[in-house]
């Protein structure tokens, strides 16, 4: 009779994953993951079918986790600047603080090995910030770019942000928010008189 799986050992398996992805990258071997998470090798795949299955199952962990850093205390009353200006420094807070997984989810995000169908559910938690931003450029607050173009070009300029704040940790909150008015003024369609 097999042993019921265990939550605590599949989670141990995926922290171990983060840790030997942000050393070694994706073709970092699955052994180094057991051991790290003080399994057999074999546990692991009791787990997870393949390494390609413990990526995807990874990538989605951390696109969920994610997801909900930037919609804890979400200001839903708020304008569309603070609603965007919360978003960016969940972000950018989670990528400082967890610099292994932010690593990790960028070299998943453009791993082959990440199938069509976990991008789309990781797109998939997100739909509601994409609905948001269509919204808002419907409603001709936003410029008319596509939501997924918003979307990156927010990670592209926080990932430019956190870099210069692990750089100069003394001007962090200055990079912060110079950040975040540069993207704000990429992506918000100009005042008027």
């Amino acid at each position: 009779m097999a042993r019921p799986r265990s939550e605590d050992k599949r989670e141990a398996i995926l922290n171990a994953a983060i840790e030997v992805l942000a050393e070694l990258g994706e073709r970092a071997p699955t052994s180094k993951i057991a051991k790290l998470a003080g399994v057999a090798e074999g546990t692991l795949f009791t787990y997870f079918s393949s390494k390609e299955e413990l990526l995807n199952q990874l990538y989605l962990s951390l696109k969920a986790e994610l997801r909900q850093v930037m919609m804890l205390h979400y200001p839903l009353t708020a304008d569309l600047k603070a609603q965007m200006q919360h978003v960016w420094q969940a972000y950018v807070t989670w990528g400082i603080n967890m610099p292994k997984k932010r690593k990790v989810m960028a070299q998943l995000s453009t791993s082959e090995q990440i199938t069509a169908e976990s991008k789309q559910i990781g797109m998939q938690s997100f739909c509601d910030m994409t609905n948001l931003l269509q919204e808002q450029t419907t409603l001709g607050l936003l410029r008319d770019y596509p939501p997924l173009f918003i979307g990156s070009m927010l990670g592209a300029l926080a990932d430019l942000t956190m870099g210069f704040m692990v750089q100069e940790p003394e001007n962090a909150d200055r990079y912060q928010e110079s950040g975040f008015e540069a993207f704000w003024h990429a992506v918000s369609t100009p005042i008027t008189s």
